[in-house]
């Protein structure tokens, strides 16, 4: 978010609001600164049970088709036909719709039943799926993955879960797929938080709110009374960390997704604002407001203790852990302008790695620890972009008015951002949304959202 009343060719992205007049005011002090492979499990209401091959011998666990590498140059040709009438239509649109989205697969369709290779290898497929649904109150949804040049059954698994679950169950095919034919694990079954916006530019109404990671689903967590910002999952709980100025009072503060409750996350003298949790998920990691600056707390969810782990006098803020929740990643304008500093998690010893022409806030790291997000500032456009934790190999993936709030998709090979747009006249003209781009910077797209949207969190893969 951008800082109230400051150009954006000085101002960074530091998880702060954008602020109406009276939410400025009070902040003029800061101002003057989740594998269904083989054996059954059964995880959130969903049974998965391994289905014998129709007298095909089945290939190799985690035998992969291809490369990630080699599908973005050239996608996999799957034929995917229907799964029958009704709900099974339903769940094939969404399996499809999942894999083709990735940009690594291109659908075609296909016939019921046992696959006519012969017939497929003519139309350049290389993998077939077949599938049925059926059931009304409990749902059963049969799947199978075949290797179209060989012949071979790769995959065969029956689902059941309740019928309110078909899109699970879509979802969690889709991501068999993905990790059968690609050797790595999809992405699919997972959630977004984000907050849901409404109304006028400058007066709008925030919420905090959840969806598939697709879109759909979507449903609202908080009123809208207070404005809400910067959600944050739990990498091990279903529990988000968020800032919200509930009763005038900006602060962290976490919402468990399954009773609904809500608690403040610690007392601070100022203002505590872009909470992200450790990777063990017992620790969340803040920035607090003192006097014209902010350092970075860590709490602890269990007993309330809070540790400051920087004292630098400037706006130390962003924080993320990383995977292995031995070093910090964050932004800081100690050096002059904000740029990204990387230190202990016990704090010290902090390293600029920022070194590109511009700004850079709202640091991430990738869940597979190769790569940090960021949001770069430069000519008074933004970028977004990835480098190195030692800060090499920058490069940006899209740019725009405003890109910023970049997150992760659990197995790393895909961001979700925010994308908003220039305003006119009385915010006329303004638009915010939620988009996707692979790590290599190809395939953006949009997630469609039934409000206007910022402050993308993406899930770890549902339990």
């Amino acid at each position: 978010m951008i800082l109230k009343e400051r150009k954006r060719s000085e101002v960074m992205p530091v998880d702060m609001p954008l602020l109406t007049d009276d939410q400025a005011q009070s902040l003029s002090t800061f101002l003057s600164r989740r594998s269904l492979l083989g054996a059954s499990i059964a995880a959130g209401g969903l049974l998965a049970t391994p289905l014998s091959a129709f007298a095909q011998a089945a290939s190799a666990p985690g035998e992969a088709e291809i490369t990630v590498d080699q599908a973005r140059t050239a996608p996999i040709p799957i034929a995917i036909p229907s799964f029958g009438p009704g709900l099974g239509e339903q769940i094939t649109s969404v399996v499809s719709a999942d894999l083709e989205s990735t940009g690594l697969f291109s659908i075609l369709p296909g016939s019921s039943g046992t696959p006519d290779f012969a017939a497929l290898k003519a139309q350049g497929a290389r993998a077939a799926v077949t599938g049925s649904a059926a059931g009304s109150s409990s749902t059963r949804v049969e799947m199978r993955l075949w290797n179209v040049l060989t012949g071979e059954q790769i995959q065969g698994t029956a689902y059941t879960a309740s019928a309110a679950n078909w899109r699970r169950i879509a979802h969690t095919i889709a991501d068999v797929i993905y990790e059968r034919m690609l050797g790595e694990k999809g992405y699919f079954d997972t959630r977004i938080a984000y907050i849901a916006r409404t109304g006028p530019r400058h007066h709008q109404i925030t919420r905090l709110a959840v969806m598939d990671q697709d879109g759909a689903n979507s449903h609202m967590l908080t009123s809208g009374q207070w404005l809400t910002l910067t959600p944050r999952f739990n990498p091990v709980r279903d529990q988000i960390a968020f800032m919200s100025y509930a009763n005038n009072r900006p602060r962290v503060y976490t919402f468990d997704l399954g009773s609904g409750s809500q608690r403040m996350l610690g007392e601070f003298e100022g203002i505590s604002f872009a909470p992200r949790f450790s990777p063990n998920g017992s620790q969340v990691v803040l920035s607090a407001t003192r006097g014209g600056g902010s350092d970075i707390f860590v709490v602890d969810l269990g007993s309330g203790a809070k540790r400051q782990i920087t004292n630098s006098g400037a706006i130390d803020t962003s924080p993320c852990f990383s995977p292995d929740g031995s070093q910090i990643v964050f932004n800081s304008d100690r050096g002059g302008s904000p740029q990204l500093y990387m230190m202990s998690a016990s704090g010290g010893g902090a390293r600029r790695i920022s070194y590109g022409h511009g700004t850079y806030g709202s640091p991430v790291w990738s869940p597979r620890g190769d790569q940090i997000a960021f949001t770069r500032l430069a000519g008074g456009r933004f970028s977004l972009g990835v480098m190195g934790p030692d800060g090499t190999g920058e490069r940006i993936l899209t740019e725009g008015f405003t890109v910023e709030s970049p997150t992760f998709c659990p197995n790393g090979r895909v961001i979700a951002f925010c994308r908003q747009s220039a305003s006119g006249a009385g915010g006329a003209g303004f638009s915010s949304g939620i988009g996707t781009v692979d790590i290599t910077g190809f395939h953006e797209r949009p997630v469609r959202t039934a409000t206007g949207a910022s402050d993308p969190a993406w899930s770890p893969l549902q339990g």
